[in-house]
């Protein structure tokens, strides 16, 4: 099966979901609300409360990537489409209790939130099975250089052999190999650390017979991605300007996080005192957790947290990251870390400006300066302000490599759109449910590694 039959099935499989949910919308609004709302909508305008609700969920949806069957775990795609389903239903209530100018009976949206739920399930086991009938895992030669980086994602994509499977992994300079025979047999390719010169071979190999390529990124690469093409005279040139954000947008930016952070302070405010008094009721110590952290330009300020660990933790082993069972952590602080409650205060930063919504992650200047014994780069995340949340947030784990951490944050540097600010946003409110993001480092693990770069 070639990508275009992938891409039709996950179309249909999409389009029968959405098609399902919205018909049995169209059922309950014309049964339970469009004749007692005040003033009743004639033929268009119950179209129109059906349309909308039709591009709400499938919006959603697409943020969520509810609709992306084969590319995620079954598991996945039924939290993402639940999360979907369950925004589009609330915001559709408040809609019709607006329309009705009165708060409408829930209970229609709420029967119908479960019949969306059994659908969802019984929808994503089917299209999910389907699909990997008809399109069985890849088979990929692996091809690499630094052994450290090739293990670490042959070890990750293990983790999805639903998806990928790698039938034999072979080094770039092992002269007793021809990579290009081996290559020849395999319909695709990851390449891992490997030397420009030899990447560049391989790519054009691939490129011309059509084989499917996964390349693991450099730093360069990243950089490269925001390039825009100029001309001059019939040469074409690749323009980096690489200062960061524009005026415009750090003037946007900046507007949208004022505006955000005093909105969601005030939503906010009533689990805030309740986690401060969990706090202060389990061990009598301090609510707040203050510690110094970088941000824009290596600017140096005064970050808030709810405080998750005993009183004094570094006193003993000094500056270290939590770990996976961490006994510093208390009782509150694990329930708190889990959902990430604890970085809650951190509004107050982003209304100061000392943060943004949208960010890298505000480092310590002690891990920082370690970071950059073995990534000199690392600095790089430091041309916008840190953030609450971001790509390494969101994709990554707590656990994530320093230097993957690091290429996931260039990447939104360098292709930062306030579009791409709202899914970010829209993606950490679907983590908060998933307890593998928050995950500590192993036991023993380093803080920083050593990493073949470009």
């Amino acid at each position: 099966m070639n990508e275009s039959s992938r891409k039709s099935m996950r179309f249909f499989a999409s389009l029968i979901l959405w098609g399902v949910m919205t018909i049995i919308w169209s059922y309950v609004w014309y049964d339970s609300y469009a004749e007692i709302i005040q003033l009743p909508f004639f033929r268009r305008g119950n179209w129109v409360v059906v349309g909308i609700y039709a591009f709400l969920l499938f919006i959603i949806t697409q943020f969520y990537g509810g609709y992306r069957i084969g590319f995620y775990r079954r598991g996945d795609i039924i939290f993402s489409c639940l999360m979907s389903m369950f925004v589009t239903n609330i915001v559709t209530y408040l809609q019709v209790s607006l329309i009705g100018r009165m708060f409408m009976d829930p209970w229609p949206i709420v029967w119908m939130s479960v019949a969306h739920f059994v659908i969802i399930w019984i929808w994503a086991t089917a299209a999910d099975r389907l699909y990997l009938k008809l399109h069985p895992p890849r088979q990929l030669l692996c091809v690499y250089g630094g052994s450290q980086m090739a293990r670490s994602m042959i070890t990750k994509i293990a983790e999805r052999d639903d998806k990928y499977i790698i039938n034999e992994a072979v080094n770039i300079e092992d002269k007793n190999v021809d990579i290009l025979e081996k290559l020849g047999k395999h319909r695709a390719v990851l390449i891992c650390d490997v030397k420009g010169s030899d990447r560049n071979r391989l790519l054009k190999y691939c490129y011309e017979r059509d084989i499917r390529v996964y390349m693991v990124p450099k730093i360069s690469d990243i950089i490269i991605r925001s390039a825009g093409i100029n001309h001059l005279f019939d040469s074409p040139l690749l323009l980096n300007r690489n200062n960061g954000l524009s005026f415009e947008q750090i003037l946007f930016k900046r507007a949208f996080d004022i505006i955000g952070s005093i909105l969601a302070l005030v939503v906010f405010s009533p689990f805030m005192l309740i986690v401060a008094a969990a706090i202060k009721l389990h061990d009598g110590g301090p609510v707040f957790y203050v510690q110094e952290r970088l941000t824009i330009n290596g600017r140096l300020f005064k970050l808030y947290k709810f405080r998750s660990m005993v009183e004094n933790a570094e006193d003993k082993n000094g500056v270290q990251l939590a770990n996976q069972n961490d006994d510093r952590i208390t009782t509150v602080g694990r329930v708190i870390r889990k959902i990430r409650f604890d970085e809650m205060p951190q509004l107050i930063n982003i209304l100061k400006g000392d943060m943004s919504f949208v960010g890298p992650r505000p480092e310590r200047p002690e891990i920082e300066a370690e970071y950059k014994k073995s990534m000199p780069e690392f600095d790089f995340r430091l041309k916008v302000k840190a953030g609450l949340t971001g790509y390494a947030q969101v994709l990554g784990k707590y656990n994530t490599t320093p230097y993957d951490k690091l290429k996931l944050d260039l990447m939104y540097i360098t292709s930062y759109s306030f579009l791409i600010d709202i899914k970010l946003i829209l993606m950490t409110i679907k983590i908060l449910f998933m307890s593998y993001s928050t995950e500590g480092i192993d036991d023993g693990a380093v803080t920083a590694e050593s990493i073949q770069k470009d």
